[in-house]
């Protein structure tokens, strides 16, 4: 049987139904801060976004892209696809319960581990001397 899905004691539905000035006040202090201080206006669209398919029904369909990286996830963005900008590319994130009060840009790596190869001819002065086969 699984686990219900809860944040700080409250479920995702009870989530989805609070105010959100009663929902920041769960969150942690860095978040908390961020969202009582206003949201910036890209991610105040991104969140219009998400209400206007969530409204139309289609927010498990279309993937919102965006560059805000440090948007708080919020619970009525719970199901939505979101393509988060790493850098280089737009990586689609699906928004699940656990990641509420995290950050976008968490679940969009933007960096990537360097595999060198081997020395080529002329890399070093000593290679001058190595005998081609």
């Amino acid at each position: 049987m699984p686990r219900e899905f809860t944040y700080r004691g409250y479920t995702l539905e009870q989530l989805q139904q609070m105010p959100m000035d009663d929902f920041v006040k769960l969150l942690p202090s860095k978040a908390r801060r961020k969202m009582l201080r206003g949201l910036p206006l890209e991610h105040r669209k991104l969140l219009e976004t998400v209400r206007e398919l969530r409204r139309k029904g289609l927010l498990e369909k279309e993937v919102i892209r965006t560059h805000c990286r440090d948007m708080v996830i919020l619970p009525e963005m719970v199901g939505a696809i979101i393509a988060v900008h790493n850098g280089k590319e737009f990586v689609p994130v699906k928004i699940k319960p656990e990641m509420i009060g995290h950050l976008l840009g968490e679940f969009s790596i933007s960096i990537k581990k360097v595999d060198h190869g081997a020395p080529g001819v002329g890399a070093s002065r000593s290679s001058m001397y190595v005998p081609l086969k």
